[in-house]
């Protein structure tokens, strides 16, 4: 006669934690929300707010994951663009996607906290972080949120990979020449990500022709496929009519 296994209490727990976690991991993404990767897998990504390369200085909230999600119509729209800039041995890069609403409120409460930060000071060098809210850098309800935005920058394929990011570094604030700045590994759009400055408007006057020249570049690429730059940061752009309503669901790690 067979002898029958009987599972312990502790093997039951385990195997009841490990199928929750697989569930949670494998939630769909709502009303038609993709995973950038499941499109164009050749579209680089580094997700700022995953890590602490960013103006807080640490993860935000809700973003769980180094991941790219956004509208089915808005990732289409990028893989055109990525075969187009193709031949040029130029790749995208996103830098951000869909945004929980949590993350825009983690935000909102960081400018608000009264403590300055090296890391804050990196990405607006000429005010207070309390003054990010109150000049519109930083919105209570962000567009991304609703899958229609994204905030990217273009990789020359030719170039050698560039240094890794040190958070223990001092480095000099997002205005400054390229190798004193916080290495991003892209090409050199005149400013750092996420910079409050107006060198980092679009159309900037204070930045070199081969600057401006990656700034058209992009831009121009992204125009075709049907992409609305914001003027006052060179690497954000939205597709309209793609979707007004914000959600707040976590970016959790894709399943393959």
């Amino acid at each position: 006669m067979q002898r029958m296994h009987i599972p312990t209490m502790t093997t039951i727990v385990v195997a009841l934690v490990v199928l929750a976690a697989g569930s949670a991991q494998a939630q769909p993404l709502p009303d038609d929300f993709v995973y950038l990767r499941d499109l164009d897998a050749s579209i680089q990504q580094d997700i700022r707010y995953a890590g602490v390369n960013n103006f807080v200085g640490r993860r935000l909230a809700g973003y769980d994951a180094n991941e790219c999600i956004v509208k089915r119509s808005v990732g289409l729209a990028l893989q055109k663009v990525q075969r187009e800039l193709a031949p040029q041995n130029v790749s995208l890069k996103m830098l951000d996607c869909y945004r929980p609403a949590r993350a825009s409120r983690d935000m909102v409460a960081w400018a608000q906290d009264g403590h300055e930060t090296p890391a804050q000071k990196r990405y607006n060098p000429g005010f207070s972080k309390a003054d990010l809210f109150r000049l519109g850098y930083i919105a209570a309800v962000s567009g991304h949120s609703t899958g229609a935005a994204v905030d990217l920058t273009l990789v020359d394929l030719r170039a050698p990979k560039g240094p890794v990011f040190d958070p223990n570094r001092a480095y000099a604030d997002c205005t400054a020449p390229e190798r004193q700045r916080a290495p991003e590994d892209s090409v050199d759009m005149g400013t750092g990500y996420d910079c409050s400055d107006a060198r980092a408007h679009t159309a900037a006057k204070q930045i070199t022709a081969e600057q401006r020249r990656w700034r058209r570049l992009l831009g121009s690429a992204m125009a075709r496929q049907g992409f609305v730059n914001f003027s006052k940061e060179w690497w954000h752009f939205s597709l309209p009519g793609v979707g007004k309503q914000p959600y707040d669901f976590p970016i959790a790690r894709r399943v393959r």
